[in-house]
């Protein structure tokens, strides 16, 4: 039982004594605050976190602009949030799992997910390790230690207190680190994911990006608390708040969170502060609810700058290299996109595949009637799944299906 302190007259609090200060070590022009350090960051893994960082803006803006001519149906982008997403995932060992939200693509670009494969995902062809079942921009990778983003949100947060608890029961000095949004902190699994990881003290960072805006609504109309970090209290935990846009400070703070969460079995909040500079998703238009001066305000704070800024000034970045990266990551990305779009749909059988071992009588009618369908009809449907081979066995015997499974 925790020690209590008595009292003889009604004294309520408020929770606002104090605020929650923010931790922040990198100025946006590349200096370091007085009294700040720099954690240890020699300069190749810089410059794999950089390289990420532009690697995550160039696809983002090219993967709108494709949207925007019709090529792909959905797209969400990352842009201002790159330091919070790249600079925690680098401070993780390469096997902690990630558990993201739909906004953390920097995450698998750091870990060394190829443009192919985001392509493949977001046309959803014959090579989406997805078998083009999830909408766009719906990542995975086992082997990548990312788990597979789901539309519902915040499911992702108490599968994550779960998924680490597993990482403790099998000691595997592994830790588990679940990204979300301020708008996913509103749910309910939010409270219920930090209760569990606090009470059976699983190796769980719970990494909060506060950039403002849960869709359209801004965090003022979402709580009346010094933001989401004073809640780890109510659960007796770790917590820091790190400006988000400080690539230095992400880090630092999540390898710290990191330690804390491995070596003492402990979950951690981490509230960063940051901003998304772009809409909530293609289907949004932010014009509608916050204005341009504020935006500008923030642009002004964009994290990708200020790290290379602080890469210049180290003397480990210039100019031509920054026009040379640009130039060839948006060539890499064009030319990827178009092979992606090329690549014909998965074959119809995989529609009843990855469920069963052998496919059921029900699924096989089922199948039956979708290709008598396809075939009555085949003008409507891509050229890659009406060109059906009236031969092809409804699914696969359970030698072949074992065999699909082991060469993903």
């Amino acid at each position: 039982m925790t020690k209590t302190q008595d009292i003889h007259s009604p004294e309520f609090l408020r929770g606002d004594e104090f605020s929650i200060p923010t931790f922040r070590l990198l100025k946006q022009d590349g200096s370091l605050y007085e009294g700040a350090q720099a954690p240890e960051l020699p300069r190749e893994l810089a410059l794999r976190i950089y390289h990420s960082m532009v690697a995550t803006r160039v696809l983002d803006e090219r993967m709108l602009a494709a949207q925007r001519q019709g090529r792909l149906s959905f797209y969400m982008q990352c842009i201002g949030e790159e330091a919070a997403v790249i600079g925690a995932t680098a401070a993780l060992d390469d096997a902690d799992m990630i558990m993201a939200q739909y906004r953390e693509q920097g995450a698998l670009v750091y870990r060394g997910f190829s443009y192919d494969e985001f392509m493949n995902q977001l046309f959803g062809n014959e090579l989406d390790y997805g078998k083009g079942r999830q909408m766009p921009i719906h990542y995975g990778s086992r082997k990548l230690h990312y788990m597979t983003i789901s539309s519902p949100l915040a499911t992702q947060i108490p599968q994550a207190a779960g998924y680490a608890y597993g990482q403790k029961l099998a000691d595997e000095a592994l830790c588990t680190l679940c990204f979300f949004g301020e708008g996913a902190a509103s749910e309910g699994d939010f409270h219920a994911a930090l209760n569990m990881a606090a009470v059976h003290e699983a190796p769980v960072i719970f990494f909060c990006r506060n950039n403002g805006y849960a869709i359209s609504t801004p965090s003022i109309e979402q709580f009346a608390a010094d933001g989401v970090a004073p809640r780890a209290f109510g659960y007796r935990m770790h917590v820091i708040r790190v400006d988000g846009n400080d690539i230095l400070a992400v880090l630092a703070a999540t390898r710290e969170a990191r330690r804390i969460a491995v070596e003492q079995n402990k979950p951690v909040l981490i509230e960063a502060m940051s901003y998304r500079l772009a809409a909530h998703s293609s289907s949004d238009d932010p014009s509608g609810y916050r204005s341009r001066k504020e935006e500008e305000a923030w642009r002004e704070k964009d994290p990708i700058l200020r790290m290379q800024h602080w890469l210049i000034d180290q003397g480990w970045w210039n100019d031509d290299e920054e026009k040379a990266l640009q130039e060839s990551l948006r060539r890499e990305v064009l030319e990827t996109m178009k092979r992606a779009e090329k690549r014909p749909p998965p074959p119809l059988e995989s529609l009843v595949s990855d469920v069963y071992a052998d496919v059921t009588p029900a699924l096989q009618q089922q199948l039956d009637q979708l290709k008598r369908h396809v075939r009555q009809y085949p003008d409507a449907y891509p050229k890659g799944v009406r060109s059906l081979d009236p031969d092809v066995a409804a699914g696969h015997d359970a030698a072949d299906h074992n065999a699909d499974q082991g060469g993903k």
